[in-house]
């Protein structure tokens, strides 16, 4: 073999490996980033679809019975499908309470958010899109609205139940001490149960893209920053509990 052959065979083997490595580094880059953001946009709208249609179809009847089993349902289900592609948060302050307990990337916090406030408002507009227009406007698309004039007592009420659901999060997903398979199945547990407990009296919301959506479809606003100031102050209160309390011996900040 010639020295210019030996030269270009040189060549040709280290553009394929260069072509291996960029193939390497796209897929790496499309499941940490891309496949993330995706899954929590089509988590995100199929939960506030399925949460919203709940609320219109049960508009008219006592009880919350309907939207509490189909929004705890339809998360646990969620989470099954997409928990190992981006952990299956569905919610913003879910997320802001998982990257402050270190169980996710500051770097994909921001699009997160985006893209759960994005599959809110998709999960709203098709609900709007498959219910009667009559229907639809009598329950505001599912839109959430306070059950008493006593915006403090309600504000409270959804700080609690979020601390609930983030506790059920960090606790059951991401401290490694307490970290269950059957995570998905408590935290869709603790969502139904929280709706039973409060849904008369804030909605339960818990999730400001749950508010968010909605909000957006219907063009109903009424109280609408309960639902972002009392979740965003459940979720801080529990990454406070587990950073200095609960947490195991790499996630506590104190007395490691």
């Amino acid at each position: 073999m010639s020295e210019a052959e030996s030269k270009a065979e040189v060549f040709a083997v280290a553009e394929m490996g260069q072509q291996v490595d960029d193939r390497h580094a796209a897929r790496l880059f499309f499941e940490r980033y891309v496949q993330p953001c995706l899954a929590e946009l089509l988590g995100t709208g199929l939960f506030v679809f399925v949460g919203c249609a709940s609320v219109v179809g049960n508009a008219g009847m006592s009880g919350v019975t309907q939207p509490a089993l189909a929004h705890g349902l339809a998360l646990g289900v969620m989470i099954v499908m997409f928990g190992q592609v981006s952990g299956g948060h569905f919610n913003p302050v879910v997320s802001v309470s998982v990257y402050l307990c270190g169980g996710m990337e500051l770097r994909l916090l921001p699009p997160y958010i985006v893209a759960q406030l994005a599959g809110g408002m998709l999960g709203a507009a098709l609900t709007r899109a498959v219910f009667p227009a009559a229907e639809y406007a009598a329950a505001r698309g599912g839109a959430f609205d306070v059950g008493t004039s006593d915006v403090a007592a309600c504000t409270l009420a959804e700080v609690t139940m979020t601390v609930a659901l983030t506790l059920a999060v960090c606790m059951g997903a991401i401290n490694s001490r307490t970290r269950s398979a059957v995570a998905p199945f408590c935290i869709g547990l603790i969502v139904t149960a929280n709706i039973f407990a409060g849904g008369l009296l804030s909605g339960a919301c818990m999730n400001p893209a749950r508010a968010f959506g909605p909000a957006v479809a219907a063009n109903h606003w009424n109280h609408h920053w309960i639902f972002w100031v009392g979740p965003t102050c459940g979720a801080l209160f529990t990454v406070g509990l587990v950073r200095f309390v609960f947490g195991d011996q790499k996630t506590r900040l104190v007395l490691k």
